[in-house]
């Protein structure tokens, strides 16, 4: 026999963003129900295997109003400065480079590296706390939407009743297809690849970002784990021909092309864990919201990771549906009606315009190889290192501040922020 569920938000993807959307609806005593088609992976810190999110004080200030920050399995590694630099591999860095310092804008680190694992077991111990949240994992849904509410029925032949339902599956979502929403998108026709590295020196809580011609090679500090005390994630921008014999040579020969790309500073360095990698695209959507339905995170946008801001830039997202949501839900009013959708389609769509907008013109200016545009933007970013108040402001924008409010703010959310 089918059985029913009436909740007021049911979310269709369990991943970082999808999963923390659940934890800050509920935490809100919101009653919310997530599905993913995945089973939740298992409660066990699993191999270390390179993969790490660089989370943004404002997305540290929603995971800890969801009641997941406590929960990471290890202390995150803080960010405390970022140096950018322009350069070519094999090469030395330009001396004319631009330094940010966390105390130049307050007393809290520019943003944190945290283990994917860590974030994944931290959420799978967040979300059977709160009993205001229904797990639907692994099962598949088919969504009917109308004017009064969405009906998701499930694989499992469960039944949910939901007055809003949310998009979080990704850049291929289903419901966003279903809804004949478009999307615009852009092949960069590059390859991220994602990785780790162990180095004789230590990092210091410093990050590199290192313009290259074929996009921008990043170093990011990370905690050591045993065996290596000084490690730094990788995210690395490259064509697709050359980013694919990269991947396929042996470890000493990979480390030889990431030590031309890093430089020396940290010394000798030596890949650990896997190697991962994902065609690049910039991608956005013609609207957020559908009758009935909100999208979020990958669902609605993606951007160059040029800036590294593509996780936080979806956590904004939950932190502008969810303070939305539980504060009509605390006055009594519908969360899935015209109304709050258009609330949060104003809230939201042009930051991801913003984003999408910025990253791609960095990505264009700094790709070039003509020599006057690159002494014109090295000029730039050594003018820019001697402006204190720009640097404040761009060093602000990396962590994510800037008339952020409500969750993104810090501050509690209603009917009991981050209670068990």
């Amino acid at each position: 026999m089918n059985t029913s569920l009436e909740v007021e938000v049911c979310i269709l993807g369990a991943g970082p963003v999808g999963a923390t959307l659940a934890a800050a609806l509920a935490a809100g005593g919101v009653r919310a129900a997530v599905v993913d088609a995945a089973p939740l992976p298992p409660m066990e810190i699993p191999d270390f295997d390179g993969r790490a999110y660089a989370i943004a004080l404002t997305s540290k200030r929603l995971l800890d109003a969801a009641g997941v920050w406590d929960r990471l399995p290890e202390a995150p590694c803080p960010i405390l400065g970022i140096r950018v630099a322009d350069g070519r591999p094999g090469e030395p860095a330009s001396p004319l480079s631009l330094h940010f310092d966390h105390a130049e804008v307050g007393e809290d680190p520019f943003g944190w590296m945290v283990e994917a694992r860590g974030l994944r077991v931290a959420l799978n111990a967040r979300l059977p706390l709160l009993p205001e949240l229904s797990v639907f994992a692994p099962a598949t849904a088919t969504v009917a939407r109308g004017p009064d509410g969405a009906l998701v029925r499930l694989s499992t032949g469960q039944e949910i009743r939901a007055r809003l339902v949310v998009g979080a599956e990704g850049r291929n979502s289903v419901l966003r297809r279903e809804a004949g929403i478009p999307a615009a998108r852009l092949d960069y026709h590059c390859m991220g690849i994602v990785g780790a590295v162990a180095h004789e020196k230590p990092h210091h809580n410093i990050a590199l970002e290192q313009f290259l011609p074929h996009g921008p090679f990043a170093q990011l500090p990370m905690n050591g784990i045993a065996g290596h005390p000084h490690v730094s994630a990788i995210v690395w921008t490259e064509r697709t021909a050359i980013a694919r014999r990269c991947l396929a040579l042996d470890d000493a020969a990979y480390a030889r092309q990431l030590q031309a790309r890093l430089g020396d500073h940290l010394g000798r360095v030596s890949p650990i864990g896997r190697r991962w990698s994902y065609p690049l695209s910039a991608m956005h959507v013609a609207r957020y919201t559908a009758e009935r339905m909100a999208l979020v995170g990958d669902a609605a946008h993606g951007i160059h990771p040029i800036a590294g801001q593509g996780l936080n830039l979806g956590f904004r997202d939950v932190a502008a549906l969810a303070e939305l949501v539980v504060e009509a839900v605390n006055a009594g009013e519908d969360p899935g009606s015209a109304t709050v959708l258009a609330r949060y389609q104003a809230a939201r769509r042009p930051d991801g315009l913003l984003m999408l907008g910025a990253t791609h013109v960095l990505e264009r200016l700094f790709s070039s190889s003509l020599p006057p545009v690159r002494i014109a933007r090295r000029l730039g970013i050594a003018a820019v290192d001697r402006m204190p108040r720009l640097k404040r402001f761009f060093a602000a924008r990396a962590m994510g501040l800037g008339g952020a409010t409500g969750l993104l703010a810090g501050q509690p959310m209603a009917r009991g922020a981050g209670a068990d």
